[in-house]
């Protein structure tokens, strides 16, 4: 059996050379320090990405797109179909565990300053995922053809249509008409299953490779050690290792919430019937959500959604170029302000979410 796998890799190897990669991983290290648990947050994200395929493919085999059709064949899986309420289950829960361990790796990497050159790269690709992962949600939250999905869209499509010239060419194109329908609902699915993933992956690809190839960032405090004073772990097998017992970690987690709170699949939508009381979007579109709703009505010569929306696109802008902050003196290499920048937006996060589910 031995010689046999002996042979077999080297096939490989004369095909895809693959004993410099090997040697590469064999020798790749990873620095431990105080900060090093935030080094297996974008593991866990990849795992969380990887479970949404997974079920993601299962789903798709009874589910049929259609106003007609889609609410009935996700009942079918929760009712008929063998463990597809709990494949479904899983499938939602794990989607918004990635949004949030995005964020999580997002300020962990913000706080480390690990976008630092030469990683700015990194997080631009990572500020990508995270929007793709936030589309991901948006996109498939629709698919069940249920009351609270089909009004939140309409509330979600209707904020887009406030952007100023361009906000109604948006409205339609996510509508694919003037109102949500059934064709909304056809144009949601082939963005949740066919351009977003495919997008994602490539991203996601990318960001792979930046990782791999800078290595893991070392804080100021370890970076400046010699070292012989410098404490590492082999990337393989030590590290993966670890990352791997996280992963199941994590994945009873997901089996608990799965099992314990499964995914309800509510009433189907009805176009014609009034919006329910409580329409509330995801929570990690809360804070944008509510903070719509707080401002007032008109600000100067604007009205107040469309002042939002502009505040919104320009903060997102913002932090997209956070690597770049200190090259146009924005922040002088001042580390406070920082830090203070960072925990002002996660307060503010946090905050609006909290007065949005308790309002």
């Amino acid at each position: 059996m031995k010689n046999l796998l002996e042979r077999f890799y080297l096939w490989l190897d004369k095909r895809f050379n693959l004993t410099p990669l090997i040697e590469f991983m064999r020798h790749k290290q990873v620095p431990v320090h105080r900060h090093t648990v935030w080094y297996y947050m974008g593991g866990v994200t990849l795992f969380l990405f990887i479970v949404q395929v997974f079920t993601g493919i299962l789903l798709l085999l009874y589910y049929r797109p259609g106003a007609d059709s889609a609410y009935e064949s996700v009942r079918f899986i929760q009712n008929k179909v063998g463990f597809g309420w709990l494949f479904r289950s899983i499938h939602s829960w794990s989607a918004n565990l990635m949004v949030f361990f995005i964020f999580v790796h997002m300020f962990s990497t913000f706080f480390t300053r690990a976008y630092r050159k030469p990683r700015e790269l990194t997080w631009i690709t990572g500020f990508i995922l995270l929007a793709l992962a936030m589309l991901f949600g948006f996109s498939g939250y629709l698919l069940p053809w249920n009351e609270l999905a089909f009004f939140a869209t309409k509330v979600g499509t209707d904020i887009a249509g406030a952007v100023p010239l361009i906000g109604n060419a948006i409205k339609v194109l996510l509508r694919g008409g003037e109102d949500v329908t059934g064709g909304t609902l056809t144009r949601f699915y082939g963005i949740h299953v066919a351009m977003v993933p495919a997008l994602f992956a490539m991203v996601l690809g990318l960001h792979l490779l930046f990782v791999q190839r800078q290595g893991m960032h070392e804080p100021e405090y370890t970076a400046k050690l010699p070292p012989e004073k410098k404490k590492v772990i082999s990337f393989f097998p030590s590290f993966v290792l670890r990352d791997a017992l996280l992963w199941l970690i994590v994945l009873n987690i997901l089996l608990y919430l799965a099992v314990f709170f499964p995914w309800e699949l509510g009433t189907k939508a009805d176009p014609f019937a009034p919006a329910p009381e409580g329409i509330r979007p995801e929570w990690y579109f809360m804070f944008m959500f509510q903070t719509l709703k707080e401002l007032p009505a008109h600000i100067l010569f604007l009205e107040g959604e469309v002042v939002g929306i502009l505040f919104f696109s320009v903060a997102g802008i913002v932090w997209l170029l956070v690597p770049f902050w200190e090259k146009v003196g924005l922040v002088e290499k001042n580390q406070r302000l920082m830090t203070i920048i960072g925990l002002g937006v996660v307060l503010f996060i946090l905050v609006m979410t909290i007065i949005g589910y308790v309002t």
